[in-house]
């Protein structure tokens, strides 16, 4: 199956091919026919699914022909949880729109308020928003959604997670009933059903999530390591295996900015990115690290839900997340668009639950790497996919891991005028 057969038009096609995009991801040819039949559509698909495409693109097929746009008003929303997310996806919006007379733009926080409503008098098609700063705008009266023909939820699971259910419940009930409403999430738990049935009747619903926990090519270890030798063993691995290029996920703003000052000290460069810092380094920072100028990026996991590189060489767990999904969410940011890539973890064994509960998620044991350098004196105990995190038990017989000295380097038009609700 190709991209033409999908129904979309040459322009489109065209940008595609200028991408070097032939061949539609599952998501895509499951979501994109739907999508042009004007269905509402309920979509679990996780990081590097190619998920964005699957609704920009048919969006683009719609919105394509020539119209007079009025200030304050545009016909494509889509919400997503943070800012760096909503300039990824307008980006892309531009990229595969490159051929059309189609425009948007991205309403985030963080920045002055006063372009953002320039270019709304200017007049858009698509707006990129994160709810706070589109409901700040529309309390201003500096947008409507009078022409809203479809609505997307873009990462619905994150943005319930960050607490954005209020905002979220007073721009859907701003929203016109004639629309095409659509969701994407990485997971489909009973809050973000609820969440669906409040914006979407009768859905068309795709599901990838089943068939593909995570990327193939993405090579994952992990190294025990005592907690207090984390950042020496970091600093160890990027200088002894020539490490240019990482994406390195931490828990706190504190300690993203503590271990790029350690790094720094052991004559490492590196940067750190997160909710502190302002819009405008934010911004600055992820450009430098998607054109090599930083080869090193500490990140906390919101700030991260932005960084879209193909070809990025790797992940790092510095820190295990505390939930299992978050850990495929990371590793997705590596191993994209057909390239390789490895995903590596620092596991101390305060860490071992964590850990337990994420090779339960992969349905695997992660392979194992001893450093000599490094010997661990709180050693983690052999991973056990029947571990209980509640009861704290080990049941069944114990899988033995694998060991390794060294793991795999990577290398038709939507039907606008007949919406539903």
């Amino acid at each position: 199956m190709t991209f033409r057969t999908l129904g979309l038009s040459n322009p489109i096609l065209q940008a595609l091919e200028e991408k070097g995009y032939s061949t539609p991801t599952e998501i895509q040819r499951k979501a994109i026919p739907a999508i042009v039949e004007g269905r509402d559509v309920i979509a679990t698909a996780q990081t590097g699914t190619g998920k964005t495409a699957a609704f920009v693109l048919p969006i683009l097929e719609a919105l394509r022909g020539e119209r007079k746009r009025r200030a304050k008003r545009f016909r494509a929303l889509i919400l997503v949880p943070t800012r760096e997310l909503a300039m990824q996806v307008e980006e892309n919006i531009q990229r595969y729109g490159k051929h059309l007379a189609v425009t948007s733009m991205s309403m985030v926080g963080g920045v002055d308020l006063e372009p953002q409503k320039q270019q709304l008098i200017e007049g858009v098609d698509i707006v990129v928003a994160t709810p706070g700063r589109l409901l700040d705008l529309a309390h201003q009266r500096a947008l409507y959604f009078d022409e809203l023909q479809v609505v997307v939820l873009d990462e619905a699971d994150r943005m319930l997670d960050m607490g954005f259910i209020d905002d979220l419940n007073k721009i859907i009930a701003r929203l016109p009933a004639q629309r095409q409403s659509l969701l994407f999430s990485a997971t489909l738990s009973s809050q973000v059903r609820s969440l669906a049935k409040s914006v979407i009747e009768d859905p068309f619903e795709v599901s990838i999530a089943s068939h593909q926990k995570t990327a193939p090519r993405i090579t994952q270890w992990l190294i025990a390591v005592d907690k207090h030798n984390k950042s020496a063993l970091l600093s160890h691995l990027v200088s002894e295996r020539n490490w240019t290029q990482a994406l390195i996920f931490i828990r706190t703003q504190h300690g993203a900015a503590k271990l790029v000052s350690q790094l720094e000290k052991r004559g490492i460069a590196a940067e750190s990115i997160h909710g502190g810092k302002s819009q405008a380094s934010r911004t600055r920072i992820l450009e430098d690290f998607k054109s090599g100028k930083i080869g090193l990026l500490v990140a906390t996991g919101v700030a991260a839900r932005g960084i879209d590189i193909d070809g990025l060489a790797r992940v790092v767990n510095y820190d295990m997340p505390d939930d299992a999904d978050e850990y495929i969410h990371r590793i997705g940011r590596t191993g994209r668009a057909g390239f390789a890539g490895e995903a590596v973890s620092l596991v101390s064994k305060d860490d071992f639950k964590r850990l337990c509960a994420v090779e339960r998620r992969l349905g695997r044991i992660i392979d194992r790497v001893t450093i000599e350098e490094f010997p661990v004196v709180k050693d983690l105990p052999p991973s056990n996919l029947n571990f209980s995190p509640k009861s704290g038990k080990r049941t069944g017989d114990i899988k033995k891991p694998r060991h390794a000295t060294k793991p795999a380097q990577p290398a038709s038009k939507t039907p606008w005028g007949a919406i539903k609700k």
